[in-house]
């Protein structure tokens, strides 16, 4: 059916054990493991594990190391000292490790030009023991990898460790009833997406880059306002919230660990602005290093290919997207991409990225091999591909099959995440979605599916909606019954024609029950793959949607996103919420943004506390 174009590495996993000896009655005594997570040749991504092998508890811990060569950047759950040899010591809440616990702390580092290496690990819970080790190496296409081990024993215990196949432990399925579980126990999911890595996008009058489509998760920490701010600690704060799951959005590219748009400090030829305390290697590395972090943290991860190119974006709507897009004529708008192409064009001024079956099946592939390669057991689900508005359910179904077919040849533990299609397509072709009372959302229409099924195994497929209110886009069914001027408007007609919005739930849900929540009935799994929006629209929103829907006095955009919560409570629907972060102008964040297009364009990047509303919201859902 298709050419597996294997572009994946092997994972280091180097084991290194040292049992410490015996010091009198209540010592300590732990195994302490060295493992190399990833490795790209230029970087690393390394954990070390401290297990108690004793039988009273450890309190508190400091363990050190020496490279020959490696150094280290960024470490997480531990705090780091030293310049090689470093020391990394417990934090307040993991100083504590009971018998027969485990504590894991990871870092990234960079080679130097050597490998990475597997050193000794030193300290007072570990040590008194010798070492030896060996490695070998190995090369999977352009990628390269190594494996070792170290090991030491002291008394009558020894142990050593050198796998890359995965445990087994992350096995995620659909039950009988469509609940996830994951080892065989019910998962609720509770999820926001975070965003960047699938590229952002640059103004084509911009000093640096300009119309550059730079591959970079927004942390919170900019290069000309240094904040302190790390993904670790934003992770300590939204799992607090409550939140288990991240929907990562990558694109094509993101793969590339070479891509230009994924690498280099903006201020000296690269793409990069977040600051240099938090600043990738390249889009590939932090997205591994990100999957790695969040399995420490207890993460799950949906990893959604978001586009068919880091330039085109969201509007792409299907694999080989053309120009013009349904963005071409916005008004106030500099990051239209007419000039670029994910299907092949006879335009000069075009540039094509071009993206087909084959290629996106074989990511497809490569992302499903990250659970085996990084050693993690996180990675919940793949979204196949993010609203493919563009297609008739007969050519999206396809799809999606051969997708689960390619998926399932490479890792069977995790999920196929599949997400409707639209009203209509580019071409005019129309699409059923029930009455024509309601318009679906681009991503919310399952209505064909009653009438062909998809031929994927049901425990192992969630259906994931997208669904908005009018933060994002006013839909026809938003329109005021008492003006019959503007029944049927919707969009910036509507709103040009000084259209009033009203949420009415009565008119609303029998959209959602024709286009996908139907299927939740008939045992489905559900997760909303993104709903969110501005709770005081057109507040926050851009100056475009400010002018034009300047007359909306009430909070019309939190009555709508309400009313979904009220449904999904109903029927049992699970959500992941647009977005963790606050940079995206159509919805905001959890977390508030200092910016504001008319009075603080300076605040770009920079993140205040937690919007409350939405969090209080989402905790509603949640049941919490």
């Amino acid at each position: 059916m298709f050419k597996v174009k294997r572009r994946v590495r092997s994972t280091a996993i180097l084991g290194l054990a040292i049992a410490a000896v015996a010091q009198g009655a209540g010592a300590q005594s732990a195994s302490c493991s060295y493992t190399v997570n990833s490795d790209w040749g230029s970087g690393f991504v390394g954990s070390i594990n401290i297990t108690n092998t004793g039988n009273e508890p450890i309190n508190g811990w400091n363990v050190n190391w020496q490279y020959d060569n490696n150094t280290l950047g960024n470490t997480w759950n531990a705090n780091l000292s030293g310049s090689n040899p470093y020391s990394a010591s417990n934090l307040s809440w993991n100083s504590t490790i009971q018998p027969g616990q485990t504590v894991s702390f990871g870092f990234q580092g960079t080679t130097n030009g050597g490998a990475a290496e597997v050193p000794v690990v030193n300290g007072d819970v570990c040590n008194g023991a010798s070492s030896s080790s060996s490695s070998s190496s190995s090369s999977v296409s352009s990628s390269s990898s190594s494996s070792s081990s170290s090991s030491s024993s002291s008394s009558s215990s020894s142990s050593s460790s050198s796998s890359s196949e995965p445990s087994g432990d992350g096995t995620f399925r659909v039950d009988e009833t469509g609940n996830i579980t994951k080892n065989g126990e019910l998962f609720p999911v509770k999820c926001s997406s975070w965003f960047g890595l699938e590229g952002q996008h640059e103004p084509p009058d911009a000093e640096n880059n300009p119309d550059g489509a730079p591959m970079e998760l927004y942390v919170g920490n900019m290069w000309w306002v240094e904040s302190g701010r790390d993904i670790q600690q934003t992770m300590d704060e939204i799992t607090a919230q409550g939140i288990n799951t991240i929907r990562l959005p990558i694109a094509p590219q993101t793969l590339d660990p070479n891509d230009p748009q994924g690498r280099g400090d903006i201020r000296q030829g690269g793409v990069l602005k977040n600051a240099p305390s938090v600043r990738q290697d390249n889009a590939r590395q932090a997205l591994e290093d990100f999957i790695v972090q969040a399995d420490q943290n207890d993460i799950q991860v949906i990893i959604d290919i978001h586009s068919c190119s880091n330039y085109v974006g969201w509007r792409a709507g299907r694999l080989d997207a053309t120009p013009p897009y349904a963005d071409r004529d916005r008004e106030h708008y500099e990051f239209t991409r007419e000039g670029y192409s994910c299907g092949v064009v006879d335009d000069e001024g075009v540039v094509v990225h071009e993206y087909n079956e084959q290629l996106w099946l074989e990511d497809l592939q490569t992302i499903a091999g990250f659970s085996e390669q990084l050693g993690v057991d996180n990675i919940m689900a793949i979204d196949i591909f993010n609203e493919p508005w563009d297609y008739t359910w007969d050519e999206w179904s396809t799809l999606a099959e051969n997708a689960y077919a390619a998926i399932n040849e490479v890792n069977q533990d995790i999920l196929v995440m599949v997400e409707g299609i639209s009203a209509g397509t580019s071409d005019g072709t129309e699409v059923a979605h029930g009455g024509e009372d309601t318009n679906p959302n681009w991503g919310e229409n399952f209505y064909p599916l009653q009438f062909d099924p998809l031929d994927i195994p049901k425990e192992r497929l969630i259906l994931s909606p997208h669904t908005y209110g009018p933060s994002v886009y006013v839909q026809p069914q938003f329109m005021d019954p008492a003006e019959p001027e503007c029944d049927g408007l919707e969009g910036d007609e509507a709103g040009d024609a000084g259209c009033n919005i009203v949420i009415d739930p009565a008119r609303i849900r029998p959209g959602w029950d024709e286009h996908f929540g139907y299927l939740r009935e008939q045992g489905y799994a559900m997760v909303i793959g993104e709903f969110g929006g501005f709770f005081d629209w057109p507040n926050g929103a851009p100056v475009r949607d400010r002018e034009r829907w300047g007359h909306i006095q009430t909070n019309v955009d939190e009555q709508w996103q309400n009313t979904l919560v009220d449904y999904m409570i109903e029927k049992d629907i699970q959500a992941c919420y647009w977005s963790t972060n606050p940079e995206s102008g159509d919805t905001g964040g959890l977390y508030n943004h200092a910016y504001d297009p008319v009075s603080n364009e300076a605040g770009w990047g920079t993140w205040e506390g937690f919007d409350q509303d939405k969090w209080s919201l989402l905790q509603r859902l949640w049941q919490d």
